[in-house]
């Protein structure tokens, strides 16, 4: 299985020496100061300089607290790298640091923006100024708060979606902390979770609905905030938004750290927010954390992906899984295919991780799917570890665990945390699971050279050289990061869409390669594409917008075709365009990238 996989890693330069390995933090979290510095390594992929490629990315870098702009190593040096930096008006770095940041076309120009969230803070957006030439630099963005008011937010997960269905991309947030805590650098109010396992004193999960922008010069968007108390209160690590019942209305899957998750079903019309919470059913076999719902796990990353080829996204969700540590488990939801049961409540899934292979792993964070070989059949990409040291700080965390949850919330009877202390760091890492022809998977990391300790928590899938196979890139915690990129000579033959929108009302067009470069399109967020192929299966993916936790893939669509061979197939795609409206269209494909632009 590993010989069908071979990458080349390459460090993504930073732009300024090391100067810190903790973070700055309110003095009543002294003693846990490295659990506290334990998140903010993130990196996106997309295409922000017009090229038609994926191979720019943004990368938080926590050394610095820098948000990292620049072009793929090995992808040409189209420009020189360089930083986000907010205006000081608005910006305190002592109390405030990013977390992640998300790539799209906010105010629907054409240009790929960049949204960056914080702990300390509400997001900031920088659009993109129309420019004359491709060259992109640091005067190109224009910097804005979307929701002004000065609140403190705490947020590790966030995505673009059409939420509401009103065909502009909206965007959700996950907040960690309890909203106006005071986390980094100053004294103040602040609790840590009031239980292990079924805490509900977390951040809130605002949605910024889409209501006007505009282009030119001094670009600017405009969002109504909406805070829906079905989304709970939990302490959210990773999101994902994903069509479950083909009404383009994304449903939304919450994995949230010490306790349940939340899966909600989308009922909302333009400018109407409404969800149904689901629970999935217990048999009396099922353990009750293996049921959507009721788990009492630390969710930190979620992705979606066809597993059963049924047209319906599967869900897996990484947990801590660490053998003589926290042995929960990954969870892996795969439909039943009772779409029907939504409107009762009921999520149509059950729990298979374990008879997949895929139930044990590490301290794992950020998890993605991908075709890495292109023989039709997804690879899982997992992140793992939490703090490097000397000292292994698990018999002091099981105490903790095992104690009464009245004394969780104040840090004043947690074990110390601090610099020097190991969690899961040395020993853990990142993993490549590969499956096999009896349907389970198995890890191949060590096989393929990605089995060294990285801290990893954010990952990044896209094709950046435009060569059909899959690329990736790692964030990590404390240290350098990685673009893996695939130099694998035998993969198979591929199916590749850029599925985007224009900026006009325009007619639906097909074309073969990559948008041209400068086109003014945006990434049509949530289009369905389905694969027809020879042999009767069908394969399903949705564009997406930022699913999991501080890792953004590319939103381009790509199938390995396996053995199909150079055969035309027929494909569909369902979208709501710029009006909200539900459409539908369909075409024959030659294998290779293509260019399908949506419309009216």
């Amino acid at each position: 299985m590993a010989r069908r996989f071979q990458f080349e890693r390459t460090v993504l330069p930073h732009l300024r020496s090391a100067v810190q390995r903790q973070r700055q933090v309110n003095p009543r979290l002294n003693r846990i100061v490295s659990w506290i510095s334990s998140v903010g390594a993130a990196v996106a992929l997309a295409d922000l300089d017009g090229d038609g490629l994926p191979n720019d990315y943004c990368l938080v870098d926590p050394r610095t607290d820098d948000v990292i702009i620049g072009p793929v190593p090995g992808t040409g040096e189209r420009y020189a790298s360089f930083s986000l930096r907010p205006d000081s008006s608005i910006y305190n770095s002592a109390a405030m640091a990013p977390m992640g940041c998300l790539i799209t076309d906010l105010n629907e120009d054409g240009l790929e923006d960049v949204v960056v969230y914080y702990w300390g803070r509400t997001p900031i957006a920088f659009l993109q100024r129309q420019r004359q030439n491709l060259t992109l630099s640091r005067t190109n963005f224009v910097s804005q708060e979307l929701v002004p008011g000065g609140e403190r937010w705490y947020t590790n997960a966030a995505l673009v979606a059409d939420v509401d269905g009103d065909g502009n991309a909206d965007l959700v947030f996950g907040n960690y902390f309890p909203d106006g805590s005071v986390v980094l650098g100053a004294d103040g109010p602040v609790e840590m979770q009031e239980s292990m396992s079924n805490a509900a004193n977390g951040g809130s999960k605002p949605i910024l609905l889409w209501k006007s922008a505009k282009a030119g010069e001094a670009p600017s968007v405009q969002y109504k905030v909406v805070k829906d108390p079905s989304l709970g209160t939990g302490w959210t690590l990773a999101i994902a938004a994903c069509d479950i019942d083909g009404d383009l209305l994304p449903e939304l899957y919450i994995a949230n750290d010490f306790g349940p998750d939340v899966l909600v079903h989308n009922e909302s019309s333009p400018g109407k927010l409404s969800f149904r919470r689901l629970h999935g059913r217990r048999g009396w076999t099922t353990p009750k954390s293996k049921v959507i719902g009721q788990d009492s796990f630390k969710g930190m990353g979620v992705d979606c992906n066809d597993l059963n080829e049924d047209g319906i996204p599967d869900f897996m969700v990484s947990n801590i899984a660490d053998s003589y540590a926290l042995e929960e488990s990954n969870l892996v939801f795969v439909s039943t295919g009772d779409v029907n049961a939504l409107v009762s409540g009921i999520a149509p899934y059950r729990e298979v991780g374990e008879s997949l292979g895929l139930a044990r792993s590490g301290w794992s964070w950020d998890v993605r799917f991908g075709d890495f070989d292109n023989d039709g059949v997804p690879e899982v990409l997992q992140a793992a570890g939490f703090d490097k040291g000397t000292v292994n700080r698990w018999p002091e965390l099981h105490e903790l665990a095992m104690g009464n949850d009245l004394m969780l919330s104040n840090p004043n009877h947690w074990p110390r945390f601090v610099d020097g202390d190991d969690l899961s760091g040395n020993k853990d890492h990142n993993r490549f699971f590969v499956r096999d022809r009896s349907g389970r998977f198995f890890d191949v990391s060590d096989e393929i050279g990605l089995a060294d300790s990285q801290l990893t928590r954010g990952i990044a899938v896209g094709d950046i050289d435009g060569d059909g196979r899959l690329d990736f890139v790692v964030a990590n915690q404390w240290g350098d990061s990685y673009v893996f990129r695939n130099v694998r000579e035998s993969s198979g033959l591929f199916l590749g869409f850029h599925v985007v929108l224009p900026i006009y009302p325009q007619s639906i067009s097909f074309s073969k390669g990559y948008p041209s470069k400068g086109a003014l399109v945006s990434p049509a967020y949530g289009t369905k594409v389905k694969v027809y192929l020879p042999d009767g299966r069908n394969l399903t993916k949705e564009v997406d917008g930022g699913n999991g936790h501080s890792g953004k893939s590319s939103p381009d669509v790509q199938f390995g075709l396996g053995e199909v061979g150079q055969h035309s197939l027929y494909v569909t795609f369902d979208w709501r365009d710029r009006r909200g409206k539900v459409r539908h269209s369909s075409g024959r494909f030659m294998p290779g990238w293509h260019t399908v632009q949506l419309g009216e």
